[in-house]
């Protein structure tokens, strides 16, 4: 199902230029598509319908508040994939005719299918905080992009929480650690970063895999937790995953304070388990809360005036916040490109450059209106990621509450690892193309 939230033809406009090369006026007709793959529908709906929200509001108030990105609105358009793989290529190949600047399968299981064919059709994938780690590495993967972290790093942030909790990783030496996962591309990812480090450091690895179709029938899993008796469990779901996880965490008496997850769960994941859920921990690189001037505008401009199907609850939530983020990598993105190519309507080419050379400063966040909601990004040629610290948060029964500072990932372990990751998937991929793609002085 694709649904059409606006088709904008810009009015002409020329602005005075902020980069040294000249900024050509955008023709009458011209528009920058930017579709967006969701699933308001489906088990995963319940962690996909805030996103979508987030990520079509931040957009719409761009085209409400400001005409769009530079004298060029923006034409947003949604398709349904229902996190199913079948039709997030069918979006995908339902919309690269119509010149996307940009696609975000949100999904690691459609990203990877999309790897091989982004460089084939000039169109640049934003797997953001998910997909393959190794595609980090710019000069492999040219056209695709995941900041702010890989989830290699995110594991190696857990570890390093964890391993601070015990006084040190050399402590986790004879622990247990636990690994529930959707078992799909998304929970495998880690996978064998997570067994690298139980090499290194002596501690026992369990694995306990959901399937998709079991999300919410874990009580085989979790009597095999109890069986274990893990030290500490680490999770990494989406959709119903999580909060059925949560609440057989708590049915089986797992210590909630020992039970922590990659940066996915939101409030109602953790609000479902009850009581119970109190200390249940997660990492995350951004503000939760809607005490920001963004949030305020796009209230004022898209929720306010019914421009969105927008759940007003849900607003400021982490979710919610969440897709805003990965809406205003877009935005800067096309933006970027804009002062790069002197072009008010860019291409998927162009946008590509745009991400790769994206330097999102702590002057530019505070003109954006997030000043406070989270760390500066800069993207390279060479490193698609940034590998952005991230920091512990805990549900302190009825809201997420930071409690560490920033943890940064290991990135003398990660590092070698996706070097090495990126060449064994060109070894495996016969005649993967060298990078051609000239790099920006800028990046």
């Amino acid at each position: 199902m694709k649904k059409t939230s606006i088709v904008a033809v810009a009015l002409c406009a020329a602005i005075a230029a902020t980069t040294a090369m000249p900024v050509v006026p955008a023709s009458a007709q011209e528009q920058i598509y930017v579709p967006l793959f969701t699933y308001r529908t489906g088990p995963f709906s319940g962690s996909g319908i805030p996103i979508a929200e987030g990520m079509h509001d931040y957009l719409e108030m761009l085209n409400q508040r400001d005409g769009g990105i530079g004298g060029v609105k923006l034409a947003i358009e949604e398709c349904e994939t229902g996190y199913d793989t079948k039709k997030g290529i069918e979006c995908y190949e339902s919309v690269k005719n119509k010149k996307p600047v940009v696609v975000n399968p949100w999904s690691t299981g459609i990203t990877l299918p999309l790897i091989a064919r982004a460089s084939v059709d000039k169109v640049p994938v934003l797997s953001m905080a998910y997909g393959l780690s190794a595609s980090a590495v710019g000069d492999v993967f040219p056209w695709v992009f995941n900041p702010p972290a890989t989830y290699w790093d995110g594991l190696s942030m857990i570890l390093s929480y964890i391993g601070g909790k015990e006084g040190g990783l050399e402590k986790l030496k004879g622990k247990t650690l636990g690994y529930i996962y959707l078992d799909a591309g998304f929970g495998k990812e880690p996978i064998p970063l997570f067994q690298q480090f139980a090499k290194d450091y002596g501690f026992n690895l369990k694995l306990y895999p959901v399937a998709a179709t079991e999300m919410q029938n874990q009580s085989a899993q979790w009597l095999n937790v109890r069986r274990d008796r893990p030290d500490y469990m680490v999770l990494y779901g989406w959709g119903a995953l999580n909060p059925t996880a949560i609440k057989e965490a708590a049915r089986v008496n797992f210590p909630m304070d020992k039970f922590v997850s990659i940066w996915w769960p939101g409030e109602d994941d953790a609000r479902s388990a009850g009581a119970a859920a109190k200390g249940f921990k997660m990492l995350n690189w951004h503000a939760v809360g809607a005490d920001f001037p963004f949030i305020q505008d796009i209230k004022k401009h898209v929720t306010d005036k019914n421009l969105t199907q927008t759940d007003k609850t849900h607003i400021g939530a982490l979710l919610y916040n969440r897709g805003v983020y990965n809406s205003m990598l877009i935005a800067e993105a096309i933006r970027t490109a804009q002062g790069l190519t002197g072009k008010k309507a860019v291409s998927g080419e162009d946008v590509r450059r745009g991400l790769e050379s994206l330097d999102v400063s702590p002057a530019r966040l505070k003109e954006i209106g997030m000043a406070g909601f989270t760390d500066p990004l800069k993207l390279t040629c060479s490193d698609h990621n940034g590998h952005l610290p991230a920091f512990m948060q805990e549900w302190d029964g009825a809201k997420w509450v930071k409690i560490s500072d920033p943890i940064k990932p290991m990135m003398d372990k990660v590092g070698p690892l996706l070097a090495d990751a990126a060449k064994e998937y060109v070894e495996k991929n016969t005649g993967w193309p060298k990078r051609t793609e000239a790099c920006d002085k800028s990046s």
